[in-house]
Formats: C-alpha cells, structure tokens, sequence
C-alpha cells in the first residue's frame, strides 16, 4: 500500500490542480503506486453499476512517445484555431500562464513516465442522445484517480485533445472497437507542493436556487 499524504477531504478536493510544468519528468513511478490509486477509483458511481471503464496505463517508453506526437499535433491544430482560449491573453494574466503550460505539457507529453487512459465499453459508433449518460459513468472515476494521485504525491492534468487521434491510438493500444477512450491522463510525481485553492467566480454568480 503506497503512503498517503495527511490532507482532510476539503484540502484534497481544493488543491488537486492541474499539473503540467511541475511534473517530475525523470523520476518513475511505481506500477503499484497507480494501481492503489485505480482501486481508490473504481469505488465512483457507474450508471447502473454496470463499471464498464477500463484503463490504460502506458509506461513503455516507444508508446509514450507515439502518443506524445499524437497529442503535440492536435494541441498544436487547437493553439492555431479561432476558438483557442489563450490567444491575445494579457502577458501575465491567468489564461496566459495556462497556455504557456498547456505548450509546455504538449511539447513533453511523450516524456511523462506514466500516461493513463480512461476508456469505456460503448460502441464503434457512440450513440447521438445521452453523451451525459454515458461519460457520466467513465469521468466521475477519472476524477477520482486524480484526487488519489494527488493524495499519493503524484501530479495529473484533464486532457483530451489525443481524441483526434482516438483511431490511431486504439491501435497502437490494441484497444477493441467497442471501447471507446475518454480521458487521457499524464502521471508524474510533481515538484514543489504549494498547491492552494484556484481563483473562482463567486459562487452567488453561478447559484440558482428553484429557477434561473
């Protein structure tokens, strides 16, 4: 059983970030370490408890570095694209840190020591109605293996650019048609701990109680 930092469930729940620049990237990580922290992760919910998740752990080094080219390429297409959140962001402002480490993570992505794909049993041709129904039975679970790592002192970021290349990938995997990947995961014990609660829009902004 891996040791566990002594973090009360609000501390875990507010300090889980995304890590992409302090990730340890010459420092490896024990198989057994992500294995305690997937069993921590298949106690989430799955829509009729039917845990149709699996889950990819990538630790040769060939792979990683397929699928870190995979990834540069499509955050590359997204960085390039209208719709991209950091472009003209003010030099030192919050989006602008978030796209310089974004860059960061995608130019290191295949050099991670652990990559993780959450994946699920769905179909070849994923169905037009319900993506909620779904994903709600992979992603709660994923969420929880990041607050996991996390307890363990391991850093991860939400990304799932790689889906552009879902295909390719399943191939290089040997992943059936019928599962279909939903997250991509980077793994990696992290540098300095001084994680702290993210800024946010006040709550009163968000809440609506009994109606809009």
């Amino acid at each position: 059983m891996s040791d566990v930092l002594p973090l009360s469930p609000d501390e875990l729940l507010t300090t889980t970030r995304s890590v992409r620049k302090r990730l340890d990237l010459t420092r490896d990580v024990p198989l057994d370490v992500v294995r305690d922290a997937l069993e921590v992760a298949l106690q989430a919910p799955s829509g009729s408890n039917r845990q149709g998740w699996h889950w990819l752990v990538v630790t040769d080094a060939e792979k990683r570095k397929v699928i870190g080219e995979y990834y540069r390429e499509s955050y590359t297409a997204y960085r390039d694209s209208a719709g991209y959140p950091g472009a003209g962001a003010e030099e030192g402002s919050t989006q602008a840190r978030v796209a310089d480490s974004a860059t960061y993570l995608a130019e290191k992505m295949g050099e991670v020591p652990v990559l993780v794909i959450g994946a699920l049993e769905a179909s070849a041709e994923l169905p037009a109605a319900n993506q909620a129904g779904l994903w709600g039975s992979l992603l709660p679970a994923a969420w929880s293996l990041q607050l996991a790592l996390r307890a363990r002192g391991l850093g991860s970021a939400w990304t799932t650019l790689h889906l552009k290349y879902e295909k390719e990938i399943s191939q290089l995997l040997d992943v059936p048609e019928h599962v279909r990947q939903g997250i991509l995961l980077p793994v990696a014990y992290y540098t300095g701990d001084t994680f702290k609660p993210a800024p946010r829009a006040p709550l009163d902004t968000v809440l609506h109680v009994d109606g809009w």
